[in-house]
């Protein structure tokens, strides 16, 4: 027998020219994304984290039940119950207006639509100091409606109902236009089905319309709260942060920071941002269930 003979070693080929562009714009492509994303944390880093991380840190050195106990100052529970009835009410009346507007820009063609249609995006745009400017020069002293406000024994100005005003325009849009939304993604061979089989208006509305919305309906709801909770302009503007009676939990903020009680601005704070984390996870929930094809 013969001897097996030697393996000779074979060159390796050259990547073709093709695969080495494709590879080099592969790089090309996650060095762009890893500079994106830089760009975008630092730009974060710089006016979300670091502010947040700076009042944590003060929140830590305070003693974080040091900053929550003194929330059971009288003034601050105050302030306290007054953002807590606002937000009910706006979150209430927002939810059934914002359903109701919705369904009329969606579902119905007048000649006043495109004007409500822009209108319900006005908050949006308009600062909310400038909103509380406007309920005074309309419900002030010497504002225009002064006369009839007064003749109904309604107080607008430095009152619970300027406070409610100002918080229901600023948080006007949300419901509105989360429920527009899905009414427009969902289009109306359901509720022309139901009509067919002799359903009422009234029927198709509660069993058809409302809920097929009902999950833009509660992100709204909750978009609607986390506004309400947080207005800041409109309400000084408008109540004048009057300890225990038009002050709510972020004037109470600002008033504690200007009379250097600390602890009670931190608290408060804490407090406030313990809710936005909550609302922030239910925003996250739904937004995952609405995605995830449930309706």
């Amino acid at each position: 027998m013969s001897e097996p003979a030697s393996a000779v070693a074979l060159p390796v080929p050259e990547a073709p020219p093709r695969s080495r562009a494709r590879s080099s714009s592969a790089n090309v492509r996650r060095l762009g994304q890893f500079a994106l994303g830089g760009v975008v944390l630092a730009y974060l880093g710089t006016i979300l984290i670091a502010p947040l991380g700076a009042m944590a840190y003060e929140i830590i050195a305070l003693g974080p039940l040091t900053a929550l106990k003194s929330l059971l100052e009288p003034n601050a529970l105050l302030a306290l119950r007054m953002t807590a009835i606002l937000t009910v009410l706006s979150v209430v009346i927002n939810a059934v207006v914002g359903t109701l507007g919705a369904v009329a820009i969606v579902r119905h063609r007048f000649p006043l639509r495109p004007l409500i249609n822009a209108l319900s995006d006005l908050p949006l745009a308009v600062s909310p100091v400038m909103v509380g400017l406007a309920f005074i020069l309309l419900f002030g002293r010497e504002g225009l409606l002064a006369s009839l406000t007064a003749a109904l024994g309604i107080k607008v100005v430095f009152a619970f109902t300027g406070l409610l005003l100002g918080t229901l325009f600023v948080s006007l849009p949300y419901t509105i236009r989360e429920v527009a939304y899905v009414l427009e993604e969902l289009g109306t061979s359901e509720e022309e089905a139901a009509a067919t089989l002799g359903a009422s208006p009234f029927q198709i509305f509660f069993r058809v319309t409302l809920p097929n919305v009902r999950f833009g309906l509660a992100y709204g709801v909750l978009m609607t709260l986390a506004r309400s909770v947080g207005e800041f302009g409109a309400v000084l503007v408008l109540g004048g942060s009057i300890s225990g009676q038009t002050q709510t939990a972020t004037t109470f903020i600002h008033d504690a920071i200007d009379q250097r009680a600390t602890a009670s601005a931190y608290g408060m704070a804490l407090l406030l941002a313990l809710v936005s984390i909550v609302l922030l996870l239910g925003l996250e929930w739904f937004k995952h269930k609405k995605h995830g094809g449930s309706r």
